[in-house]
C-alpha cells in the first residue's frame, strides 16, 4: 500500500476540511451503526499525549436523560445571556443547539485517571483536554465526509451533568455532541452568516521571531 496520497485524494481532505460546519439544525432520521462505529473509531485514532487516550464517549438513548441534557443547556443558555448585557437580547435569538432535533446525542468527557498521566502532562497538564479535542475534531472530520452534520455544545455545567448522567468519580463532561442528517449545509458558519462576529485572517494570527 502506497504511502503518500494523490492530488484528488488531498483535494478531498481539504474539501472536508474548509466544509466543516458547526451544525444547529437536524432532520430527526438516524445514523447507520456501521456509520457510528467508523465516526467513533476516527476518534479513537486521534493523537493524544503520551497515548494516554483520555476520552470517554457516551452514546445518551434514553428520551428522558437527553431531555435532562437540554435541561441544564437551556439553564446555562439563560446564564450565558445574562452575562453578555447588551447583546443578551440578540444572542437568545441565536439557535445554539440541536440536542432534541439530531438523530445521534453523544457526551465526550475527560476520563478519570488523568493525574497518573506524567508524560506530557507535568508542565503542560491541559494537554489532556487537547487530546480530547484533537479527537472531536477527528470525529467532526469524518462525519462531514459521511454527509453529516455535528455541533459542538458546550453550555452546561460540567458537574451537574457528570452528576444528570452518574459518571465515575474524577471525570469531567467537555462536550455534547449533536450528530445526524442535515437538509443542508450551512454555507459559511453560521456565526458568520448571523452576523454575530467576523473571522479574523490567518495572516493577523502567524507571526515569525
Amino acid at each position: 500500500m502506497t504511502q503518500h496520497f494523490d492530488e484528488q485524494e488531498r483535494a478531498a481532505v481539504y474539501r472536508v476540511i474548509a466544509e466543516r460546519r458547526d451544525m444547529r439544525h437536524f432532520s430527526g432520521g438516524s445514523v447507520d451503526a456501521a456509520v457510528l462505529r467508523r465516526l467513533l473509531e476516527a476518534a479513537h485514532a486521534a493523537p493524544s499525549v503520551g497515548l494516554m487516550q483520555p476520552w470517554r464517549f457516551l452514546r445518551v438513548t434514553d428520551p428522558a436523560v437527553r431531555d435532562g441534557i437540554a435541561g441544564l443547556v437551556a439553564d446555562e443558555r439563560d446564564r450565558t445571556a445574562e452575562a453578555m448585557d447588551e447583546r443578551a437580547a440578540e444572542f437568545l435569538a441565536l439557535k445554539v443547539e440541536g440536542i432534541q432535533e439530531c438523530a445521534e446525542l453523544l457526551v465526550v468527557s475527560l476520563g478519570p485517571g488523568r493525574e497518573e498521566h506524567v508524560f506530557g502532562r507535568r508542565t503542560m497538564p491541559h494537554m489532556d483536554l487537547a487530546s480530547v479535542a484533537c479527537a472531536i475534531q477527528n470525529l467532526w472530520l469524518a462525519a462531514r465526509a459521511e454527509n453529516l452534520g455535528m455541533g459542538w455544545v458546550s453550555m452546561f455545567e460540567p458537574a451537574r451533568l457528570a452528576e444528570l448522567l452518574e459518571l465515575p468519580p474524577g471525570s469531567e463532561p467537555v462536550a455534547v455532541l449533536c450528530l445526524g442528517p442535515v437538509d443542508r449545509f450551512y454555507d459559511r458558519p453560521m456565526l458568520l452568516q448571523e452576523r454575530w462576529t467576523q473571522a479574523r485572517p490567518l495572516e493577523e494570527l502567524v507571526e515569525e521571531r
